[in-house]
């Protein structure tokens, strides 16, 4: 996958650029970009006008076309309309421009006409081997370099240089986060790729996890076209220890309409998407806020083994309510050192609280300095993950005292102190947090939301210290047909990929049935067998507990009766005869769905009845890694029964586990024909006893569908 992703560093710190459809017409979008490109970057490399009915813009050469332009330039930004991108991106790639960034709109989020003048936008490139990003975007912004290729008129008030990295689809949620430099974080790199007809967020994001100037990755997305690309570019960050804080939008049915009217995106699963993003330690956020204040809480500093957090502010019920945060959050707070205590016990009033949270009372308003020498002993401790400071109001010059130790506590030490302006009120000592790059969360809620998942991609981030690079299954086009497996048929497939199941075969006629249950011994189980019928209970096609040949005898009449009334257009194979599973054990279930985005993807839970109604199940990407297996099984909720909860024998969880890693590689082999599967229910007994799939259902693709 990585040798298919293009350098993307002469697009990003192009030495030449060439502006087609540059213009002077005041407010137009030629005339942004070419005011954003002279006046308010710091480019040094050569510029080229290209305008065909002028000879100057603002005293400076245009020429009538690209293929006139004396040298070919590393990058095109084309801004003509709509009906002139496609001469323009041929003569780009004729020329041999090695990027193009087509701000123009009305493309794929245009309806059928737009789509098609994309997929040609995108022949051309692939001709000429030149990579295009865009259509239909406010362009790219590198602060760090300050160059402005875009035709935004917010590009000039938005340049804290900084080492976060944001690679979003659409632009106006993009301006959004870059515009949270008003609360003193630094954003060094902005890629907006709107349609995507090629570049995708993927890209950038591959590109920032490499990038010496970022730290900390961000995006929002709306769809991901490229699952394996994406999964890649996820993995090479996480293998060079950059974070990738993700806001995904589309996730309900009316956020996904409004997502692909926008971008033409492919939206996918929210509960796929979500899984593959734990999977592989992407940290997903629910809003804007929260992204920001986690991005910056990251590039402050990495969570680190000591995840105990402190509170240190002047008020009992501001400490109470934080200290409600933490806890419900299931975070922990601190235990603080000796020499910690001492210090807070003999510079503070007799009736401060010096534990863990610390209220200095409304002392520090007679006496400030109670903040400079209390503070920075707390920050120091050796115990803590992080200090919270919550300042519930702004108390005028108490306050800019506070903001000024926070500044100085903060100064040569690396554990992160998060001041929380709670108030309303923005006085100076909030605008000297801000000058001083703190950023504060605006409220204790998502102060500790950005707190959690910082502690939380850290002990990620130690569980996976070794993970070898995953490439999904192929994310096939919808099958025009598909066929179930009997149950006999998928049982055999199975066994033969190596998972154990109780005896079992299929009978055709009742002799035959009666003869391999005496074999098997009883009890057993009878199910009709057939292709056409996948829910055999429902239509009576299943009776357990049988018991001896009587029984065996009236099950297989009973069945093919029932049968016959509720599917008489079925082709029946026989009963399958299996053996019944030992008293006792869990029911559990595991599924596989071909996700048009990332390929298969196993679902594990609870199961029998129970699956639909608490739905308690975990999900990851096929193939699993070595640990994926383990960390399934333990984040159900119901996995203290499988622990043995309450008096109950612990389940067999290593059979599990290989169950998980055998379905997982029969699925990856037979990846082009296997569209879904389901074992349900898969019962688990007690340490040694074995983890067993009780029913099987393979559905597949059709001959002429398998994809080699």
């Amino acid at each position: 996958m990585e040798s298919k992703l293009t350098d993307l560093s002469r697009l990003i710190r192009p030495r030449s650029i060439a502006l087609v459809g540059a213009s002077d017409r005041p407010h137009s979008i030629g005339e942004r970009t070419l005011t954003n490109l002279l006046d308010h970057s710091e480019f040094g490399g050569d510029v080229y006008l290209v305008n065909s009915s002028k000879a100057e813009i603002r005293g400076q050469r245009c020429w009538p076309s690209v293929a006139a332009l004396p040298a070919t330039p590393d990058l095109a930004v084309i801004v003509v309309p709509a009906a002139g991108v496609l001469a323009v991106a041929e003569e780009c790639a004729a020329r041999g421009v090695l990027f193009a960034i087509v701000l123009t709109s009305g493309f794929g989020e245009a309806g059928e006409e737009g789509e098609r003048a994309q997929l040609r936008l995108k022949e051309i490139a692939d001709a000429g081997g030149m990579r295009v990003y865009g259509p239909n975007c406010p362009g790219l912004t590198n602060v760090n370099q300050r160059l402005g290729l875009t035709f935004s008129p917010s590009f000039p008030h938005d340049l804290v240089k900084g080492p976060i990295g944001l690679a979003t689809q659409g632009g106006g949620l993009g301006r959004n986060v870059m515009q949270a430099m008003d609360r003193g974080i630094g954003i060094g790199l902005w890629a907006s790729t709107g349609n995507e007809v090629d570049l995708q967020v993927a890209d950038f994001i591959h590109y920032m996890a490499d990038a010496p100037d970022i730290k900390v990755i961000v995006t929002l997305l709306e769809g991901i076209k490229d699952g394996a690309k994406f999964v890649a570019a996820v993995q090479r960050a996480a293998a060079n220890g950059k974070p990738v804080i993700a806001l995904k939008v589309g996730k309900s049915e009316y956020g996904q309409r409004a997502a692909q009217s926008h971008t033409a995106s492919l939206t996918g699963s929210a509960e796929v998407n979500s899984a593959v993003f734990r999977q592989f330690g992407v940290i997903e956020v629910d809003d804007i806020d929260e992204l920001v204040d986690t991005a910056w809480l990251f590039a402050r500093a990495e969570p680190d083994a000591s995840e105990g957090i402190a509170i240190y502010t002047s008020s009992g019920g501001t400490a109470a309510l934080t200290a409600d945060a933490v806890g419900s959050s299931g975070l922990m707070l601190a235990q603080f050192a000796p020499h910690t205590r001492e210090l807070l016990r003999n510079h503070l009033p007799d009736f401060a609280a010096i534990d863990n949270p610390v209220d200095t009372t409304a002392a520090v308003l007679s006496d400030a300095s109670l903040i400079e020498k209390t503070l920075g002993a707390v920050a120091s401790d050796p115990n803590l993950g992080c200090v919270i400071v919550p300042i519930a109001l702004d108390y005028g010059d108490t306050t800019i005292q506070l903001a000024r130790t926070i500044i100085a506590a903060q100064k040569g030490r690396a554990t992160p102190i998060v001041p929380i302006w709670m108030s309303d009120r923005m006085g100076e000592g909030y605008r000297m947090l801000v000058e001083h790059g703190f950023a504060p969360p605006r409220s204790v809620g998502k102060g500790i939301k950005a707190i959690r998942r910082w502690v939380e991609y850290g002990r990620w981030k130690r569980a996976h210290r070794l993970v070898d690079a995953a490439t999904p299954t192929a994310a096939l086009p919808a099958a025009l047909a598909t066929r179930s497996l009997s149950e006999a048929q998928a049982k055999q497939q199975l066994l033969a990929a190596g998972v154990r199941l109780l005896p079992n075969a299929l009978a055709r006629t009742l002799e035959e049935a009666l003869s391999m249950a005496d074999g098997m011994g009883y009890p057993v189980v009878a199910k009709i067998a057939s292709e056409q019928i996948v829910h055999k209970s429902d239509i009576g096609g299943v009776q357990v507990g049988l018991q001896d040949a009587q029984q065996v005898g009236e099950a297989w009449r009973g069945i093919m009766a029932s049968v016959a009334r509720h599917r008489p257009d079925a082709a029946i194979e026989g009963l399958l005869i299996e053996k019944m599973a030992p008293q006792g054990g869990l029911e559990l279930m595991v599924g596989v769905t071909r996700d048009p985005v990332f390929g298969h993807v196993m679902t594990f839970g609870l199961g029998g009845i129970y699956v639909e109604i608490l739905r308690d199940v975990t999900r990851r990407m096929l193939p699993l890694g070595a640990g994926d297996a383990a960390a399934m099984i333990r984040e159900m909720r119901c996995f203290p029964l499988l622990a043995g909860a309450r008096g109950r024998p612990p389940a067999d969880v290593e059979a599990l586990e290989a169950l998980l890693l055998r379905i997982s590689a029969f699925v990856v082999q037979n990846a082009d024909r296997i569209e879904e599967m389901d074992l349900n229910p898969v019962w688990v007994g007690a340490v040694g006893e074995g983890a067993l799939p009780l029913d099987a259902v393979i559905i597949e693709r059709t001959a002429q569908e398998v994809v080699a």
